[in-house]
């Protein structure tokens, strides 16, 4: 359970469908030690704010396990690190073995797992597959974001610990099936809003959810 590789990128300009576009997606690995803040990586930028960034989804990462399931898919050889817009590339914990609220210790920094990644038009484009969005949500294979609890240096090849696993035991994918595939049932909607750390976007899709079963 490691860190493989740390990779960011400020916002840059490109063209999608004939209209420039800011984006931060275009991720690159860097070497050495990078410092994690409040908000993010050290040299890292989101361009839009209003759905990607903040202290919810100061650090987004992807699990090398899902990378050969997608060179398939793309029928590409090879992807380097950070294709999927991840800042950390990590291995050892999946979507279905990492809950809501947990806990990591990452070199000096400790952060705490938030909510699993939507993907966006700029991520189809990235990959040069603009219908890829719907599949890449229904495959369950996310990825997730976190906050940053405590600051600190972090660099590839960093062991991640678990501190605290949270007790509702919600997990990534459960929390994704709640969010945006219509899985799961109302008690485990309840059982996800009872998550202290819950992020404000996660707490209203389930609030919102949970209030049109009770209407219904």
């Amino acid at each position: 359970m490691k860190l493989l590789s740390i990779n960011i990128a400020l916002p840059q300009t490109v063209e999608i469908n004939g209209k420039p576009v800011l984006t931060g997606i275009y991720k690159q690995p860097v070497a050495g030690r990078v410092r994690l803040g409040r908000l993010g990586l050290a040299g890292d930028g989101q361009a839009d704010l209003t759905v990607h960034g903040g202290e919810h989804q100061a650090v987004y990462s992807y699990p090398i396990e899902h990378y050969t399931h997608w060179q398939q898919v793309l029928q590409s050889a090879a992807l380097p690190f950070g294709t999927f817009g991840e800042n950390f590339t990590i291995s050892g914990w999946l979507e279905e073995t990492v809950c809501v609220g947990d806990i990591w210790q990452i070199g000096d920094a400790q952060i705490q797992v938030t909510l699993p990644r939507l993907p966006c038009f700029k991520f189809g484009h990235k990959i040069g597959k603009p219908e890829i969005l719907k599949e890449f949500l229904q495959s369950g294979r996310s990825g997730f974001y976190h906050r940053v609890l405590t600051e600190g240096l972090v660099g590839a090849g960093d062991e991640i610990k678990l501190v605290q696993r949270d007790p509702a035991g919600v997990t990534v994918r459960m929390a994704l099936g709640l969010q945006k595939l219509g899985e799961g049932d109302e008690a485990l909607v309840r059982r996800a809003l009872q998550i202290p750390s819950l992020s404000p976007v996660l707490r209203r899709d389930l609030t919102a959810r949970l209030a049109a079963a009770t209407a219904g």
